[in-house]
């Protein structure tokens, strides 16, 4: 979802905050939990709670194009969106993308302070691609980072969307585009 479809939610949280060491993103540190247990380290030394980056969310906006993209695409298949973000920062986004399905993780809050997180079950996105094709669906996947990758390769069809040059250079077997137009493109090359 962050990345394709929306902000990236920690890089807003950063900005206005201004803690440079939370911009670090699943782009730049493929092993998530090494990413989330510094990540909640560092909300845990600046106090930073909950509905402090519930504020931050609630002042962000889908990328541009990005509900256009969803209504087409449900128009032609039915849509799931896997991510490693949490149940909890999810919903002002999927109200303005008109409540797509996610499936994602959930964050353990107590009195406000974030204190871990609970996967689903670990490498969720590969395992649901994995369980989709063992119902005989046809998976086209898009994603844009490390945490991605295993799910992109997986699916019959894998895409790189907006994807930095590190993805890119370390999966060349996926096609990588940067623009809506040319991911419904390759979505319906590959229906």
């Amino acid at each position: 979802m962050e990345g394709v479809l929306t902000p990236e939610i920690w890089i807003a949280v950063a900005e206005k905050t201004g803690i440079p060491e939370l911009r670090r993103t699943t782009r730049d540190e493929p092993d998530y939990d090494k990413l989330m247990t510094g990540r909640l380290k560092i909300l845990d030394q600046h106090g930073l709670k909950l509905s402090d980056i519930q504020a931050v969310i609630g002042s962000l906006s889908p990328l541009e194009g990005a509900r256009e993209f969803l209504d087409e695409l449900r128009s032609m298949t039915q849509l799931l969106i896997l991510s490693d973000t949490f149940e909890q920062f999810a919903v002002p986004f999927l109200r303005q993308l008109a409540w797509p399905t996610l499936l994602c993780h959930r964050l353990i809050v107590e009195n406000d302070r974030i204190t871990g997180y609970q996967l689903r079950i670990s490498d969720q996105k590969k395992k649901t691609v994995a369980a989709l094709k063992s119902l005989n669906y046809n998976v086209i996947a898009a994603g844009d980072s490390f945490n991605d990758t295993t799910m992109l390769c997986e699916a019959q069809t894998g895409i790189l969307f907006c994807a930095p040059q590190n993805v890119r250079e370390q999966f060349p077997q996926l096609p990588a585009v940067d623009e809506y137009a040319d991911l419904m493109r390759l979505i319906r090359n590959a229906m």
